[in-house]
């Protein structure tokens, strides 16, 4: 049952308990009905028993009254008359008296309807006369001898047996008028053929038994009347009506005796009722019930299984759909056909299905922008480790690029002819542009805490061109500038406003690349209190206006799977508004898109224009005489190159290849500046710096850091708290002799 369905767990315990109903009716009413019968058969046992007993006490009454008065017969006066005088004077013949006696008693037969009679004599042999000759008068004469016996001077009735006959017996005695002697008794027989007519009066049956066999019998079956004696015997012994059962038929029976239970040759009876007929109408009824019990119970289980299949039909559905929505359908919606609890039910999934699918469809949405993000993030960790690469590669060509500055400047200083030196001057411009590019890497690459501080937007602006230059270049787009010389600062975190830039930039560039062979970029810069605005244009094919509104919101994009992430326009949109200011886009579809940024400018904060480094004083060769200065650097060629550059304007310039190597020195010999790569195997320039502090702090004064990275936070700090000079490689010749000059200045007063 736990694997059926609803329709077998639902009919099979209705078809249950309607079986079980209708066997317990059957039973209920087998019962009721059954005690009933038993109970009309025990009746009609008691009224069968009262009429033997009225009837045995009616035929006695008749039988008296019929023979009593035998004794006023003349012939029996005459008789006794002669037997109790003539005997004595022995006047009478006895053999005439005999003969005389024996007509009497055959006429006495045919007057008075009996079939024998006998007469006894108080003193001599008993004389009888029977009617037919196939009666055995001795045979009756012994029957009727306990009868005789029993003669008390009152008549006496009862009922003998004679044979296979019954018969009631009269015993009435013979009295001489006037005298109070008794002569003897006339005992006069009339067959019984009451059992025939005890089965009409009460429809029941009759046995009557002498000497533990049937004598008498209303039943016509031979084998059931064998059974009688035995059934008499037990039955005997119980005032209650026992059950007994002949062939197929039930009977109530009740035993007793006519007469005396302890005389010789004592008549028992055994009345049995039957309640056959009522049986068979109970077992009609029962079929009849069971046939009425069956029609209703396949009525009512086609009704049940009409109710079921109406109540399981939204079941069904409701089961379809439910499987339907486990497959990814949310469409499916259930028909409520009623407003019942299966309507209820029916709304209830309706309203479940459509929270699922909005559900699904916010996780899709989520999923989506986790992938998005995820994506983003293994980009950003792409870009991290390029950043980083970039970094190291940038640091390893600020060396060689310092080596290249610092050499092709001190040709240029020597007479090497006018076509030369316009080549060193092409070789110093070209080290120049890289430089700044490298430069403009490093600082984009690196991971910056967020810093606001006055920032030139025109720096910034060429900055991030110069990092966008190649592929600008490749993708035939040309940038047109058009900047305020007079700009005025701005309080910002450079490195995210240079991002904003390079991203709107690097969109315009995609966006004509992807439409059109070439285009143009014009970038503009311009003062409009109390902003400074810089507007970003391009000629390519534009933003429809349904996207323009969408453009800042997150994972949004109209470009190509793999080709962008959505989320760039939108960090955009976030850092300017953290800054105070506002980005616009602005497109017509087929005519470009402009994007307008505004950021606050800078109050209190004057603007200053970044000059390139210079010595205000012409340079004196003989500038470092009797200085002496210790350079250490790992690269070998800016080793030779500062320590000629240095020795040209006087001073002893002194070179070690590793951090050892430099203290070995430093203890050895006296130094009135030091240069220290920050960065070198080994020992580094924080590491030999911090030695110095702990044995020589007067030494640090004079210490001058060199480095080929970004000054990072943590560089910055330190230089700041120790309060030392950096050069940043590559760097000019006259940036060289500046810190130099600067640091024996400071150590000079100190």
């Amino acid at each position: 049952m736990r694997n059926a369905n609803f329709r077998t767990k639902v009919l099979v315990p209705v078809i249950v308990v309607m079986a079980l109903l209708v066997v317990i009716s059957m039973w209920l009413v087998n019962r009721r009905v059954t005690g009933q019968i038993r109970s009309n058969a025990a009746e009609q046992l008691k009224t069968a028993e009262a009429v033997l007993n009225v009837r045995q006490q009616n035929r006695a009454e008749e039988l008296l009254l019929r023979y009593r008065n035998v004794e006023s017969e003349p012939r029996v006066k005459a008789w006794a008359m002669q037997k109790a005088f003539g005997s004595e004077n022995g006047e009478a013949d006895p053999t005439m008296v005999a003969n005389t006696l024996l007509d009497f008693l055959h006429r006495l037969v045919d007057e008075r309807l009996c079939d024998a009679v006998v007469l006894t004599p108080k003193n001599g042999q008993p004389l009888s006369y029977a009617h037919g000759s196939q009666f055995d008068i001795h045979a009756f004469e012994a029957s009727c001898s306990n009868s005789i016996a029993k003669f008390q001077n009152q008549p006496v009735v009862e009922t003998v047996q004679n044979g296979d006959r019954l018969f009631d017996v009269v015993t009435v005695p013979i009295i001489v008028e006037d005298t109070n002697t008794v002569f003897g008794s006339f005992t006069f027989a009339a067959e019984n053929t009451f059992p025939l007519e005890f089965f009409k009066l009460t429809q029941s049956e009759l046995a009557l038994f002498s000497d533990g066999r049937v004598v008498a019998s209303t039943l016509r079956d031979p084998d059931e009347v064998k059974t009688l004696p035995g059934q008499f015997g037990k039955t005997g012994d119980s005032n209650d009506p026992q059950e007994i059962v002949l062939g197929d038929e039930h009977f109530l029976c009740h035993a007793g005796w006519l007469g005396n239970a302890d005389e010789p040759h004592q008549l028992g009876y055994l009345i049995l009722s039957s309640y056959k007929k009522p049986l068979q109408v109970l077992q009609s009824m029962q079929l009849l019930l069971l046939l009425v019990s069956l029609a209703g119970i396949l009525i009512g289980t086609a009704i049940i299984w009409f109710l079921i299949s109406r109540v399981t039909r939204p079941l069904l559905e409701l089961r379809d759909s439910a499987e339907a929505v486990g497959r990814g359908d949310f469409s499916r919606r259930v028909a409520v056909r009623s407003k019942d609890e299966c309507g209820e039910l029916a709304v209830a999934f309706n309203r479940m299905t459509e929270n699922v699918q909005q559900s699904r469809a916010q996780l899709e949405q989520t999923v989506a922008t986790l992938k998005n993000t995820q994506e983003q993030l293994v980009q950003s960790e792409k870009l991290s480790a390029v950043g980083e690469f970039v970094a190291g590669v940038a640091h390893e060509l600020n060396n060689p690029l310092t080596a290249v500055m610092g050499f092709s400047e001190m040709l240029k200083d020597a007479d090497v002819g006018e076509k030369h030196g316009r080549h060193l001057d092409m070789v110093f411009k070209a080290a120049q542009r890289c430089q700044k590019i490298v430069q403009s890497l490093l600082s984009f690459a690196r991971r910056q805490k967020p810093e606001r501080k006055p920032v030139s937007v025109n720096s910034l602006v060429e900055a991030v061109l110069e990092i966008v230059a190649y592929p600008l270049r490749t993708s035939n787009v040309e940038v047109e500038l058009k900047l305020d010389p007079n700009l005025p600062v701005v309080l910002a975190d450079e490195h995210h406003v240079q991002q904003v830039l390079l991203n709107v930039i690097n969109n315009a560039r995609q966006a004509i690349e992807a439409h059109q062979p070439g285009g143009k970029i014009k970038i503009a810069t311009e003062a409009r209190e109390p902003n400074i605005r810089i507007t970003i244009s391009d000629n390519g094919p534009g933003i429809s206006q349904e996207n323009l509104r969408r453009i800042f919101d997150p994972f949004f994009t109209t470009k190509e799977v793999g080709k962008g992430t959505g989320l760039g326009l939108s960090l955009c949109y976030g850092l300017i508004k953290e800054h105070g200011g506002n980005i616009t886009p602005m497109s017509k579809p087929g005519e470009g898109a402009t994007f307008i940024i505004e950021l606050p400018i800078a109050r209190g904060v004057e603007a200053t224009k970044a000059s390139p480094p210079s010595e205000i004083n012409k340079p004196n060769p003989n500038g470092g005489a009797g200085k002496r200065v210790l350079i250490i650097d790992d690269e070998e060629t800016i080793l030779k190159m500062m320590q000629e550059e240095l020795s040209r304007y006087g001073y002893d310039a002194v070179v070690a290849a590793d951090g050892e190597s430099g203290l070995r020195e430093i203890k050895q010999n006296h130094f009135d500046a030091a240069f220290f790569d920050w960065k070198m195997p080994g020992l580094n320039g924080r590491q030999i710096y911090e030695r110095l502090r702990a044995t020589n702090p007067d030494f640090c004064h004079r210490v001058i850091f060199i480095t080929g990275d970004v000054v990072n936070e943590p560089m910055r700090k330190f230089l700041e708290d120790e309060n030392r000079p950096c050069l940043t490689k590559p760097f000019a010749l006259a940036e060289l002799r500046n810190v130099i000059k600067t640091v024996l200045v400071t150590e000079r007063n100190l």
